[in-house]
C-alpha cells in the first residue's frame, strides 16, 4: 500500500457520516406516500416516521436512523417492492453503487426491512445473469450493502417478512431486537450468497407460517442467545433453494453457528427446533437452473456443513 493510500483511507469520511438539518428532519417526519431518501444521520427522539425510508447507493453509506423510541410507518402496504425500510444498492452502469455502514436503531417498524443488493426493487435481470457465471458469489457480495446495524428494533410483521437480508448481502447485526405481529413467511430470511451475519439477544414473539429464521445458502452466520416463541412451527432452517426463479444458488449453508438460543413452543410430535439441511432438493423448480456445472444447477442438495449446534434449548 502506497503512503498516499495509506492517507486516503484514513482519512476517507463516508458521505452520510454527518448530523441530519432541521430542514432534513421536518422532511423525514412529513406525511407523505413517497419514500425519504436518508443520506444523514437522524437523531428524532421519539418523532414518528410516516413514510418509507429508503437509504441507497454509496451516498447512504454512514447514514443512521435513532427514532428514540417513535414508530416508522409508511401510509401504504409494505411490499416487497416498496418495504417500509430498504437499504439497497443502485446499478450504475456495469458497476454497482452501495451503501455501507447503516445503523437503524430504537424504532418500530411497522411492516418490513429489506438490505438488497442485486434484485433491489424486485427485478431479477442482473441476479439471473450473475448466478450463469462462476464468480457470482464474490460478484454479488461486491454489488451489496455491508455491515447494517439494526439494534433495538421492535420488527412489527404485517404479513410480509418483517426482515429479508438479500442476495450477497453481508455483516448484517441484528442485536437486542423483538419480532412481533404476523408473517406468511419466515420472521427473518438470510438469502442465498450473503455471509458473516449476526443475530443475537433477540426476542421473537411472532406468528409465522414457516419457520422463524430462514438460512438459505447463506453462510458463516451467528445466530446466538436468542428466544423464539415458535408457536408450533419451525426454529432455524438451513438449506439451498435450488432452482427457485432459475437463479443458480452457489453458496451453501455452511459454517454458521446456533447455540445458546431458547426455542419454546416447540410442536409436540414433530418439534424441529434446529434443522440443518431441510431441503435437500425436492421442490419442483429445481431443475429450473439445470444447465451449468456449478452451484445448485450441478447439485440440488443443501450440501450444508462445518455448522456448529450447541447448548440450544428446545421445550415443547
Amino acid at each position: 500500500m502506497t503512503a498516499a493510500l495509506a492517507l486516503a483511507l484514513l482519512t476517507f469520511q463516508a458521505p452520510a457520516d454527518r448530523p441530519c438539518t432541521a430542514q432534513e428532519v421536518a422532511a423525514l417526519t412529513a406525511l407523505s406516500t413517497q419514500p425519504y431518501r436518508l443520506t444523514c444521520q437522524a437523531d428524532l427522539s421519539g418523532v414518528d416516521i410516516r413514510r418509507r425510508v429508503l437509504i441507497e447507493g454509496a451516498e447512504g453509506s454512514g447514514a443512521s436512523l435513532d427514532c428514540g423510541g417513535g414508530t416508522i410507518r409508511a401510509p401504504g402496504p409494505a411490499t416487497t417492492a416498496a418495504p417500509t425500510v430498504a437499504v439497497w444498492s443502485r446499478r450504475e452502469g456495469d458497476r454497482w453503487s452501495r451503501p455501507v455502514d447503516v445503523t437503524i436503531r430504537n424504532c418500530t417498524v411497522v411492516g418490513n426491512v429489506r438490505i438488497w443488493g442485486m434484485g433491489a426493487g424486485g427485478s431479477m435481470r442482473d441476479l439471473l445473469a450473475s448466478s450463469r457465471t462462476a464468480g457470482h458469489t464474490q460478484a454479488a457480495q461486491s454489488a451489496a450493502p455491508i455491515r447494517v446495524t439494526l439494534d433495538r428494533v421492535r420488527f412489527e410483521g404485517v404479513g410480509t417478512i418483517p426482515l429479508y437480508v438479500g442476495p450477497g448481502v453481508t455483516r448484517t447485526t441484528v442485536t437486542r431486537s423483538r419480532f412481533v405481529g404476523r408473517s406468511t413467511s419466515t420472521a427473518v430470511y438470510l438469502d442465498a450468497e450473503s455471509a458473516g451475519a449476526l443475530i443475537q439477544d433477540n426476542e421473537f414473539d411472532i406468528r409465522t407460517g414457516r419457520e422463524q429464521i430462514a438460512v438459505d445458502g447463506s453462510g458463516a452466520n451467528r445466530i446466538v442467545g436468542n428466544r423464539l416463541a415458535l408457536h408450533g412451527k419451525g426454529g432455524v432452517f438451513l438449506y439451498r433453494n435450488c432452482g427457485e426463479d432459475g437463479v443458480i444458488r452457489h453458496q451453501t449453508p455452511s459454517y454458521n453457528q446456533i447455540t445458546d438460543n431458547l426455542l419454546t413452543g416447540a410442536g409436540w410430535l414433530r418439534p424441529r427446533a434446529v434443522v440443518i439441511g431441510s431441503r435437500e432438493g425436492g421442490r419442483r423448480y429445481c431443475g429450473d437452473d439445470r444447465g451449468w456445472p456449478f452451484g445448485s444447477s450441478a447439485d440440488d442438495g443443501d450440501g450444508a456443513t462445518g455448522n456448529l449446534t450447541a447448548r440450544n434449548v428446545v421445550r415443547r
